[in-house]
């Protein structure tokens, strides 16, 4: 636990030293500005996390990394947008909801179990089958257009702190709301899997299918709930994601930036998710901004997973990932 402090610890005072001495060695050092850019990349640390949630549920409850969460994410965004055009949003998203539980027991009948005892690589390749399934499925039903998704959420951004700072600080709105909805949903899922009943078993089964089955906990259930909560996982993001950027298949893409928010985090820490995320989204706004002129630009779409390789080189297991040590 102290190693792990220790090294959460690191990781934040060394973003913080970024954060402190990038401007001034660019010249750029006005405090609205840095306050602009970090709000602006806590804020997308957030939807990051949110969709890292997703490949952390199911991680936890299988051991196996789930490949399809970002064609969940577009899936589901896919089936609302096009409902909405034949309902209200609450109908559509409710409607969606429930498409989105039918698939995680499809998926638990259909695919995972068949395979219960097997691989993981082989659970991996089943869930890179579901995810290419889930394009394919969606663009036939769907189309393939880009599409506009709007809840309602403002698109005009505010200046705040006019009076307190010259300029004040632009702040976009539509990311605000974004950013609250996902830290409701985070902080939710994290209260259910540690006080609920549910939550525990689903803690059990990530620690060991064997004993939680020995105890009389149903693994196909556990199952389908975990996949039905990494679906509304996947609902809420495509909701947020959809809305800010359309509905269209590089949607999809999001998940591969959430790859690296969970190497940094831990495969099974729901907190290291979190963490990983607000750490990535940060450290890719600031080292674009600030380190970016030095290297031509670029930075944001590649920092993530350098960071990622990094900790994949000195430790694997991610921030809050437990250490595996084999005695001979």
């Amino acid at each position: 636990m102290a190693t792990r402090r220790g090294v959460l610890t690191g990781a934040f005072f060394a973003l913080l030293a970024l954060a402190a001495v990038a401007p001034m060695l660019t010249g750029v050092a006005k405090f609205p500005q840095w306050l602009e850019i970090v709000l602006g990349g806590l804020m997308s640390g957030v939807l990051y996390s949110l969709v890292a949630l997703g490949l952390v549920l199911i991680f936890k409850a299988s051991g196996v990394f789930n490949f399809a969460q970002g064609a969940m994410v577009l899936f589901a965004a896919l089936c609302l947008v096009r409902l909405m055009e034949r309902m209200p949003f609450v109908v559509a998203l409710a409607l969606v909801l429930a498409i989105m539980v039918a698939l995680a027991w499809l998926v638990e009948r259909l695919v995972l179990r068949p395979l219960v005892n097997q691989e993981g690589i082989v659970l991996f390749m089943a869930t890179l089958g579901v995810a290419y399934f889930l394009d394919g499925f969606g663009q036939l039903a769907m189309g393939s257009d880009v599409y506009t998704l709007d809840v309602g959420m403002p698109k005009e951004p505010k200046i705040l702190f006019e009076s307190t700072f010259e300029g004040g600080i632009l702040v976009s709105t539509e990311d605000v709301i974004a950013a609250l909805i996902a830290a409701v949903l985070v902080a939710a899922l994290a209260f259910f899997f540690q006080k609920t009943a549910t939550g525990r078993a689903l803690r059990a089964v990530a620690d060991d299918h064997q004993a939680a089955q020995s105890i009389g906990i149903p693994l196909n259930r556990i199952w389908v709930i975990v996949w039905s909560v990494a679906g509304l996982v996947a609902l809420v993001a495509g909701v947020v994601w959809g809305s800010k950027l359309g509905v269209q298949f590089s949607l999809q893409q999001v998940a591969l930036k959430a790859l690296p928010v969970v190497i940094l985090g831990g495969f099974t820490s729901i907190p290291g998710a979190i963490v990983g995320g607000l750490i990535i989204g940060l450290g890719e706004k600031l080292s674009e901004v600030y380190v970016g002129p030095f290297f031509g630009g670029g930075i944001e779409n590649w920092f993530a997973y350098v960071l990622a390789l990094v900790f994949l080189l000195f430790r694997p297991e991610g921030l809050f990932g437990e250490r595996h040590i084999d005695r001979v």
